[in-house]
């Protein structure tokens, strides 16, 4: 029965996936609500460029499951919420699950929930806490047959970047990747690395589990595609892009553009006149 479910998230034609995550006001950060202070006209914007899935939580999933019809974007579940994200981290650190996961999952008729494993430098409970989840997580998801996706993060001091402090060290990243594949992923949403190049040994570290790229803080147009056509061209099974769409000015532009580049092999050239608004 998960097989029913990644069918509906994966492209029929492809075999990859790219979902647009707008779940990020589950983390009570200001910055993270640009581009979504509507969250009901994003969904809509991004319902109508068609991309094979939407993230959301429990409380914003409604806009896309209430839209009448057969085809539209499959809904991935976030389940987890977390206060790791700020310019100055608070006193304490959590990441906390909703309750019954799963079966909220199921109610809202999603093809998958995503869990994060944070490796915050400093806060080893945090990372504690994100393996209970999983852990807690996991057998529920066998049970119910609902695909789960982990998110390995790895975080940079707070101190260097704060915020969206993603660190694109490849020798992190890895043994975080195959940490979340032992686990019990089926799908796992990675880090970027700091050279694209060598992205070829996260496929490789996590095996049969499909990777989906994370996307990161904002990048400029031109970044953004070149990196993307260059990670699927590395064997990964998908993006999962947040930020660098709902954030930009034309974000269904930027959404049929990387469409195009996942499912059909678009070179970047191909497709910036899509986000300039030339075509």
């Amino acid at each position: 029965m998960k097989a029913s479910r990644l069918n509906r998230l994966f492209n029929e034609k492809s075999g990859k996936c790219f979902d647009v995550a707008i779940d990020h006001g589950f983390f009570n950060e200001l910055t993270f609500l640009g581009g979504i202070e509507n969250i009901e006209k994003s969904v809509k914007i991004l319902i109508d460029a068609d991309p094979d899935a939407i993230q959301l939580t429990v409380g914003q999933a409604h806009h896309l499951q209430s839209v009448p019809g057969k085809k539209k974007p499959a809904l991935v579940l976030r389940t987890d919420v977390a206060n790791v994200y700020g310019l100055e981290l608070q006193s304490v650190l959590y990441s906390r699950m909703i309750e019954e996961p799963v079966l909220q999952a199921i109610r809202l008729d999603a093809t998958c929930v995503v869990v994060n494993l944070f490796r915050i430098p400093g806060a080893p409970e945090v990372t504690d806490q994100c393996i209970q989840n999983i852990l807690k997580l996991k057998p529920m998801c066998d049970h119910y047959s609902m695909p789960l996706m982990i998110e390995p993060l790895v975080f940079r001091p707070n101190s260097e970047a704060g915020g969206y402090m993603v660190d694109g060290n490849i020798d992190i990243i890895l043994p975080l990747v195959r940490q979340a594949v032992e686990l019990g992923a089926d799908i796992i949403k990675a880090d970027p690395c700091e050279n694209v190049e060598d992205y070829h040994k996260v496929v490789e570290v996590a095996g049969s589990v499909p990777i989906l790229v994370r996307g990161g803080g904002r990048a400029d147009d031109e970044e953004l595609l070149d990196r993307t056509y260059k990670l699927m061209k590395q064997g990964v099974k998908g993006i999962v892009y947040g930020r660098n769409v709902v954030q930009h000015a034309n974000s269904g532009g930027m959404t049929r553009a990387l469409m195009a580049i996942v499912h059909d092999g678009a070179k970047p050239e191909d497709v910036i006149g899509w986000v300039k608004g030339n075509k």
